[in-house]
């Protein structure tokens, strides 16, 4: 049911992130605003159902799809995403969930109906306009950061932003963790100049090497991420991109990885 969309685990961790309303004003002050839960619950029916904002079944959720909409415009744009991401990496590696040790990156295209920002001719798509998903992952499959480019985009154009995108992850007393001790690639980020950069970082590169045997060793390790991106695309959202926005687009990401994190702590308990 969609009143199940949005667990209390779920909202513990959420509410406190929201910015705070304005007061409302004592003469006129107008219609009470929405549920911020139920408009979280329109978010996350419309991530996971695949359906049209206007098809939002309002009675179910509790508020309409346009007024979702604009909530995760609006807490795009606060930044709620990546923070509620940071707190549950935290959680994880509190509880010995993370792994640090050993992280793997990837990218998987996207057809993106709408022309917009981060889209491009994707290569595998007839060059009609795409969009790629770019994740990091830790040795269990958990996400660590995505990123959204276009189509057209080579993975290794991203591999370093991507690192860089890692949050410090607290949890543990010392120092944050946010740079993985080895880095696992497939071929496309063969290249001697992007290992460089990755031991600049105090990273050691495992990139698999062109010529070589698929399934020379490195998939043992890399297996991780691609049930990572399975888990993520069983989001019907996400498997095309509808939204223009490409901000909007990355939120929803965003909120897809956070799920995955807190299902993996509702299962280490």
């Amino acid at each position: 049911m969609a009143t199940d969309l949005v667990p209390d685990d779920l909202w513990e961790r959420v509410a406190p992130l929201l910015p705070a309303r304005p007061p409302r004003r004592a003469r006129y002050p107008g219609r009470l605003p929405a549920d911020d839960r139920a408009a979280l619950r329109g978010i996350v029916y419309v991530l996971c159902k695949g359906v049209s904002w206007q098809d939002v079944p309002a009675d179910q959720v509790g508020c309409s799809g346009v007024t979702s909409w604009r909530r995760l415009r609006d807490w795009t744009a606060a930044g709620i995403w990546p923070q509620l991401h940071e707190v549950l990496l935290a959680e994880l590696r509190a509880a010995g969930l993370l792994d640090l040790d050993d992280a793997a990156v990837d990218g998987s295209h996207v057809r993106a109906l709408k022309r917009g920002a981060h889209t491009g001719p994707s290569p595998v798509d007839r060059a009609r306009p795409g969009s790629k998903h770019h994740l990091i992952v830790d040795r269990h499959g958990t996400p660590l950061a995505v990123l959204l480019s276009g189509g057209n985009r080579h993975d290794v154009t991203r591999l370093m932003p991507l690192v860089d995108a890692i949050p410090r992850i607290r949890g543990l007393r010392g120092r944050p963790r946010h740079r993985p001790r080895r880095l696992f690639a497939d071929r496309g980020c063969d290249h001697d100049h992007y290992r460089r950069l990755v031991r600049a970082r105090g990273i050691t590169p495992k990139f698999a090497r062109k010529g070589t045997v698929h399934g020379s060793g490195l998939g043992r390790t890399r297996w991780g991420i691609e049930r990572t991106f399975a888990r993520l695309h069983q989001s019907k959202r996400l498997r095309i991109r509808y939204e223009v926005r490409a901000d909007l687009h990355l939120g929803l990401l965003q909120l897809a990885c956070s799920i995955i994190c807190l299902r993996r702590l509702r299962t280490s308990f």
